[in-house]
């Protein structure tokens, strides 16, 4: 279908510039040095590490993790506020068309090897893996409970992949300070990345469907967020060819409302009679 394909195009298209635009501080890729202006005090929506050299804005868990890092704990209203507004305006919509290490995965996944899955098997009690790390690692890990009791932002610290592939390898490429203090616990979070990398190749996204708290929050405002898409029931003739597209393996009723939706648009291209689509509209 000439649409879907032209969907598909723009879809890449805004991934790519998005992340472009996001870590365009060519500066601190060449030179090994974090941009520190005063931008880097907004957030942007998607896993977007406060470490990669060239990025501009913060990622929005890093955020809310340092300022749970505080010694008196204040209620982070910034940046939940900005999560609500990014929540409610687009939902999952983020992951799928705004994060970068979403689209990463997203390119891992076209590699013409292995025989594709869209999930793990134990996929129903895997998903709920993401709520997991954001109450313990996000949450409770940055209030109190890791590094001897001490606040760390357990998150950043232990897991993120984005944190280690955009942030901590190009800086150790151009910083020989820092490769040599390197320790056990980089080739910990190195292994943690290059298994999620090899993953991604046979499976559709696994950071995003198991771990990623960022999706966990975005997950929770997919029901009412203001971009949806729309599924016209009347007009629908049964054939499945959404839910086969689908890369999550979601079923017609789930596509969209479903917390695990990243809004990709795969559904709209495969559907042969136009009733799925992001516009309340009714498609002729």
């Amino acid at each position: 279908m000439e649409s879907g394909e032209k969907m598909k195009r723009i879809r890449l298209t805004v991934q790519i510039l998005f992340t472009i635009l996001t870590n365009g501080y060519t500066y601190g890729f060449l030179h090994g040095k974090i941009y520190q202006g005063k931008l880097k005090y907004a957030c942007l929506p998607g896993l977007n590490c406060y470490s990669c050299p060239g990025a501009i804005a913060s990622c929005p868990i890093g955020a809310l993790q340092a300022l749970l890092n505080q010694q008196t704990v204040r209620i982070p209203f910034g940046v939940l506020g900005f999560l609500f507004l990014f929540g409610s305006l687009l939902g999952r919509f983020v992951c799928g068309w705004l994060c970068p290490f979403g689209l990463v995965q997203d390119l891992l996944y076209r590699i013409p090897v292995l025989k594709k899955r869209k999930r793990l098997p134990f996929h129903e009690i895997l998903k709920y893996g993401k709520y997991m790390v954001l109450l313990l690692l996000v949450c409770i890990g940055s209030l109190f409970l890791f590094g001897g009791f001490a606040k760390v932002p357990a998150f950043c610290k232990y897991l993120c992949p984005s944190g280690t592939l955009l942030g901590a390898l190009p800086l150790i490429s151009t910083n020989q300070l820092l490769r040599s203090q390197l320790g056990a616990l980089f080739f910990w979070k190195l292994g943690l990345l290059l298994l999620i990398l090899l993953l991604s190749v046979k499976i559709f996204r696994p950071f995003c469907q198991y771990l990623c708290p960022l999706g966990a929050v975005y997950g929770w405002f997919n029901r009412f967020s203001l971009v949806q898409i729309h599924w016209e029931k009347e007009r629908c003739i049964s054939c499945a060819a959404c839910e086969k597209a689908c890369p999550l393996a979601l079923s017609v009723t789930e596509i969209s409302c479903s917390p695990e939706c990243i809004r990709c648009g795969k559904c709209i291209q495969s559907c042969p009679k136009n009733c799925l689509h992001f516009s309340k509209d009714k498609q002729a």
